[in-house]
């Protein structure tokens, strides 16, 4: 999986995913397992640098 995202980019998806766990454990909503969910991905692609939507549209924000 080569690298597509910037480290701005990496850092947002981060920030982003620890907010979003942050509201999924907050109340017992059933909809919050979306949240979760969502925190996961976020944070799966922060970590590895890729994301998968950006090779599909053919994006990079990686220079």
């Amino acid at each position: 999986m080569p690298v597509n995202e910037s480290t701005t980019d990496r850092v947002i998806r981060f920030l982003l995913s620890l907010v979003l766990f942050y509201f999924a454990f907050q109340s017992a909503a059933p909809w919050n397992w979306i949240l979760g969910i969502v925190a996961a991905v976020l944070l799966f692609t922060a970590i590895t640098g890729f994301c998968g939507l950006y090779r599909v549209l053919g994006i990079s924000t990686k220079r």
